[in-house]
């Protein structure tokens, strides 16, 4: 065994558009009436498991837009990232691939968006940065709060 099968590594092999999509619901009467937006931002992460080492995270951006409360832009971005892991303990393996990984391809998604959104002649959309380790921490406790009442059952 070499002295760097035991140490901690992470490397970033490739990041890459997955997939996109742009919609405008409201078709061409969104441009007539003035552009005061209401946006919702969904954010989702999906982990694969690619070898022992290798992982492929995707992070979903979906930012739903709203004009006067008519449904008129909705942006979906699958940003992805092939992520080299070893060396580390299955919680940190856990937080590195649902907080850290994310919070790196985030960069990506946001230019993605707002660039989907500029091309079809819509103002830019500037995304505000993102906590991931607040959000992972935030879905570790209801899972935790979720498997309680199951164990105490039992």
């Amino acid at each position: 065994m070499s002295e760097n099968e035991n140490k901690p590594q992470f490397a970033m092999q490739r990041v890459y558009l997955k997939d996109a999509s742009l919609e405008t619901p409201a078709g061409p009467q969104v441009f007539t009436k003035a552009w005061k937006p209401e946006v919702k931002l969904d954010l989702n992460t999906k982990t694969l498991a690619l070898d022992e080492t290798h992982y492929e995270v995707v992070l979903t951006v979906t930012a739903t837009v709203n004009n006067e409360e008519v449904p008129s832009l909705l942006v979906e971005i699958h940003q992805a990232g092939i992520f080299m892991i070893s060396g580390l303990s299955q919680d940190d393996l856990e937080h590195t691939l649902g907080a850290f990984c994310p919070n790196i391809l985030f960069p990506y998604a946001r230019e993605a968006v707002d660039n989907f959104i500029t091309r079809a002649s819509f103002p830019p959309l500037m995304l505000a940065p993102v906590n991931f380790d607040a959000l992972y921490a935030q879905q570790k406790q209801r899972q935790q709060a979720e498997a309680q009442p199951t164990e105490a059952a039992h």
